[in-house]
Order: structure tokens, then sequence, then C-alpha cells
């Protein structure tokens, strides 16, 4: 029996979180390797690249950098003969020494199996690692072209996923249709619809300049704006053909045509139109806010003890996670007392603890016996009781909610948690 696909969600937060870790290794000069191996190169191959580095590391100047990357490349020779190919999409290692202040480094390996292959080849020493080509892979949400337009101003932007994107602001400087003094009506009328003509054609090669190079990307493109300004402006024919076969239909009204206008013609599209980021996540978390108004007969719970004991007791029925949570579960345990203990914390401050006093015996003789990321646990968590995740970008207005208000953490139930029992004060 196969054993089932991973979580698409929980593939792409780990690759995000791997690369995360890597790219906040700091050497104190270039004793980083960074070393790339496509899908078909030959491991022999490989493994004579890094015998001629070695040999030409040896003239590296200072003594510890030298010794530093000499030692990083024989490591990344032993890790390299551990196989026998290379795998379907590649491997990319990542070897050096990781400084870790007052002069003092420890050596760090990673080994990534890419999500897609890479198509490079490629050997890179540094006082960073190099991961273009992996961050390159990293999840690209749907993107959607913006306009907000009248006559006296337009806005161009993006909409990524869930992140509007502001890209460009003109005025349009076209008059004002009302009379002057010493000239005639219709000759105004005509100054006027030129000027406004100009700015229509310049609205239509910014949006060539903006949206041509990203339109095999582009899933489509909104217009809104006051009054009927955009319709004339779409059915003219303004905009690149390439353009106008994206635009969606029918446009949008909108009061304003600045940075705020584009919110406001997402938040009209996220009413019309279906299989935006950005509407899911809206309706998810105003549903979670809906529940949590409820008080004592609402389906939320949210903040990590009350949804711990929610995917305990199995009435999750949709985890929300801020994509941005950054923590890992360790368990700690004292050599004094013997006292195990758990704790949700940021990867920087497990050395804390552990420099830190037992709380049960306060004597400073606490080691790590366990760790798991703590986002990858929720998902664990939430297979084994039927729950469903949902990642929350953290860029929205609704994902800075549930990363600032709720600790990056909610879910909704599929029926209200029981009350927990508060023993009454004893008397006097």
């Amino acid at each position: 029996m196969s054993a089932p696909s991973p979580d698409p969600q929980l593939a792409r937060y780990s690759f995000q979180r791997k690369l995360d870790e890597i790219a906040a290794v700091r050497g104190r000069a270039t004793e980083l390797v960074s070393l790339y191996v496509s899908p078909g190169r030959q491991i022999s191959d490989v493994i004579a690249y890094l015998r001629n580095e070695y040999a030409q590391s040896s003239n590296i100047k200072s003594r510890t950098t030298r010794k530093n990357v000499m030692w990083a490349i024989e490591s990344l020779m032993n890790r390299v003969r551990q196989f026998k190919e290379a795998p379907p999409n590649g491997v990319a290692f990542f070897v050096g020494s990781k400084a870790v202040g007052a002069d003092k480094s420890e050596p760090v390996t990673f080994i990534v199996e890419p999500p897609e292959p890479l198509n490079t080849y490629l050997y890179r020493c540094d006082s960073t690692f190099f991961l273009d080509p992996l961050l390159a892979m990293v999840h690209e949400p749907d993107t959607w072209g913006l306009i907000v337009m009248d006559r006296a101003e337009v806005t161009l932007g993006l909409l990524r996923g869930t992140r509007i994107e502001p890209l460009r602001n003109k005025q349009s400087l076209v008059p004002s249709k009302h009379g002057r003094g010493g000239q005639s009506a219709h000759r105004f009328e005509r100054m006027i619809e030129h000027a406004a003509h100009e700015f229509f054609v310049k609205v239509g090669e910014m949006a060539g300049e903006l949206f041509l190079p990203r339109k095999d990307s582009l899933k489509g493109i909104l217009i809104g704006g006051p009054g009927a300004t955009k319709e004339y402006f779409y059915k003219e024919g303004y905009l690149h053909h390439e353009l106008q076969q994206k635009v969606v239909l029918p446009l949008f009204d909108t009061g304003y045509t600045d940075e705020f206008g584009l919110k406001e013609l997402v938040e009209k599209a996220t009413q019309t139109l279906h299989g935006l980021e950005i509407a899911e996540e809206k309706r998810i978390v105003q549903r979670l806010l809906g529940e949590i108004r409820k008080a004592e007969s609402g389906l939320a719970a949210y903040g990590e003890a009350d949804v711990a004991r929610a995917l305990e007791l199995g009435s999750v029925d949709t985890l929300l996670i801020s994509e941005g949570l950054r923590r890992r579960r360790v368990t700690f345990r004292c050599t004094a007392c013997q006292t195990t203990f758990e704790r949700t914390l940021p990867d920087d401050r497990i050395d804390e603890v552990l420099d830190g006093p037992c709380p049960n015996c306060g004597q400073h003789s606490l080691t790590e016996v366990a760790s798991e990321d703590y986002v990858e646990g929720l998902f664990r968590r939430a297979a084994e009781s039927g729950a469903t995740v949902r990642l929350i970008s953290a860029e929205s207005e609704e994902g800075e909610m549930l990363a600032k208000a709720f600790q990056g953490i909610a879910a909704i139930l599929r029926y209200p948690l029981p009350r927990v029992a508060v023993a009454p004060p004893r008397s006097s």
C-alpha cells in the first residue's frame, strides 16, 4: 500500500522553513560552500571537481578560512559519495562553518532535494549560502493585474495571492468640464477630449510596461473606477491586445482611484470572482471572527493552549495557521531533579531556556531531549483528528490579525469546547 501524498501546504511550508534556516547562517569569511548538482550529473564528475577545489583552497591566505574551507569541501565529498546518482530533481548541498560570536564557529550541513528539477550545476564559496535557484521554486501565488482610474488619476498594481502591491500612480492634468471665458465651448470640449485621449494612451503604455512582461503568469486584469471612464477606456481598446483579452468583465465600480482604490477593487472582486486566494482567506477569517463574537456558544478556539486542547479532543474542523509562524516545540529535562517540561519557542530562544534555571528545582541543569517544528506538529495532529489545515498569509489584513491578535493560530470547531472546571477558592 503506497504512502499518502504529503499535504501540499505542509510541503510548501517545510521547504520555505528550510530555506529560512539556511539563509540565516553567516560565516566570518568565504567559508560557506554551496553546491548544486543537477539531474543526470555524474557523481564521479562532481567528486573530481571537488578534489580540484580542495587543492585550490590550499592557497587561501587566511589560516582559519583555509582550514574551514578545506574541511567544508572534504565534508562535501563525503556527503556526495553517499549518492550513487543524482536524485530526479537534483540535490543541493550547503556545508560550512557558522559564526557564533567571540571568534567562534560551528559546522553546519544542509542537504535539500528541491520540489522542481534544478537546471544548474554550480559551486560557490561565500560568507552566505547561495539560495537563488531554490528561492525561485518557492510557491508563487496567483497574480492579477489591477487598474483603478478616472479622467483625473490612475493607479496600477498587482494582487499576488493575498498581497496588494501598488506599482504606479499618475495624475492626468485633464481639465475639468466647465467653461472658460473667451473660448468656444466646442473648442474647449475638443481640448478636454484630446487631453483625455492622451492620458488614456499613457495609461495603456504604463499597463503594457508593467503587465506585458508578466502576461503569461497573470490570471486576469481587474479594472475599476467611478463613473463611465473605465468602460470607455476598455471599449476603445487603449490596452495592448494581449492584455485586453485578460480583462475580467464586468468592470468594477469603485469610489477611489488611489492605493485605497486598489483595495476597494479587490474587495469588490472577491464578492463576484471565485478562486481568489484573498477572497478565501477573508471568508474563513471572517467566519472565525463571527464564531468568536458568539462568546461561549461560538465554535472557535485561538492561542496555543486552547487550540492544543481542541486538537486533543478532536473538535477542530478547520485549523488556521499563520504562514509566518516559526517556532519549535521543545522538551527539556533537568538532570538534577529529573523534571521534564515542554515549551513552544522561537529558534533563537532555545539556548536562553537551556542556560536558565529549572522551573522545579532552580538548578542550571537543563538539557534538550526532543524538538519538533511547531507547525509541522500541528499538521500531524490535525491529520490524526481529521481536521482541515489552512495556512493564512501574513501579508493580508486578515493574516496580520491572525498573527498579532491570536498568536498565529486559531481553529473553527465542530462543537464547542467544554468549559474547564475551576476549583472553588478555599475557605479561610
